[in-house]
């Protein structure tokens, strides 16, 4: 039994799938939020001191903004044009890749309350007005409402939005759901510490604390990562990320593949450890009844 569980022990030890990067633990420590571009490079935002910046996989600092009130990073998928939104400011604020400001979008002077933005692309946003109830579909390169759909959705609990081929998708603090633009609901499931959406194309992600969801339209979230010990995780389209004792951990893709297929040969492991003992148990019994059947027929019973 003990050579069986060295041999699986010295298995498991041969395959890594974790590689720790060379980022100094000072600047993740604190960190609430990070997020990785497909260039590699590293954004870091800290609730501390309202604080983002901007960093290469070696940790060199290529830009940083301070904001006097919390911003939201929509993603950096695209780093030239990087969406950030304040609900406290009222603002919009697109920045380049060295994190300057572009541009920026005063709500104030168009609109009662937003409680939320997504940035669809370079022309165009969708705003949930909490005043009126209504999902907004804006143009603000000419600033013009193009569309204006009743949204009666609890705002309250709110954490992200995205609307992508006419379907719209929430995020609260428990729960994730679908509509469609009549306010439908077409697939709703728990999530539990759930942080913003990313989109790879036509499939839908959702990051939490330290778990990444992928949305099978109207049937089910998959987990495709998770490390209950993380702080943080992420992903660009390349690899994952995460942050894990103040350390900066990353994950190819192929190798979370076989992360996957180690969980399963260690689940067969496991299973197989139970069977062997429980033959020796029924082993043990049938010796001992054995013994006790020789011993009977010793007093000539």
């Amino acid at each position: 039994m003990k050579i069986f569980s060295f041999f699986f022990f010295l298995f498991f030890c041969t395959v890594s799938a974790q590689k720790a990067l060379p980022f100094d633990s000072l600047k993740l420590k604190e960190t609430k939020d990070m997020f990785a571009d497909d260039y590699g490079n590293l954004y870091l935002y800290r609730n501390k001191d309202f604080s983002f910046t901007k960093y290469d996989s070696l940790g060199k600092q290529l830009g940083k903004m301070m904001f006097t009130v919390p911003f939201r990073v929509q993603g950096v998928q695209n780093p030239l044009s990087v969406a950030l939104f304040s609900e406290n400011a009222q603002e919009m604020k697109f920045v380049d890749q060295n994190l300057n400001e572009i541009q920026k979008l005063d709500f104030r002077q168009k609109f009662t309350f937003i409680r939320h933005a997504y940035a669809e692309d370079l022309q165009q946003i969708w705003l949930l007005d909490e005043s009126t109830k209504r999902l907004l579909q804006y143009n603000f390169r000419n600033d013009t409402t193009i569309n204006s759909f009743p949204f009666d959705a609890n705002f309250d609990d709110l954490i992200d939005l995205l609307v992508f081929e006419n379907k719209v998708y929430i995020l609260t603090k428990t729960q994730f759901r679908v509509y469609n633009l009549k306010f439908e609901k077409l697939f709703e499931a728990p999530v539990e510490n759930g942080k913003r959406f990313r989109r790879e194309n036509e499939v839908i992600l959702i990051i939490a604390k330290n778990t990444i969801f992928k949305y099978i339209p109207e049937k089910e979230l998959a987990k495709i990562f998770e490390d209950p010990d993380a702080q943080i995780v992420d992903k660009n389209s390349l690899a994952y990320f995460e942050v894990k004792g103040n350390k900066l951990y990353l994950y190819s893709l192929e190798n979370i593949a076989d992360i996957k297929k180690n969980k399963e040969a260690e689940k067969q492991k496991k299973e197989l450890e139970e069977s062997i003992e429980k033959l020796e148990v029924e082993k043990s019994e049938k010796s001992d009844i054995i013994k006790l059947m020789d011993e009977i027929e010793d007093l000539g019973f």
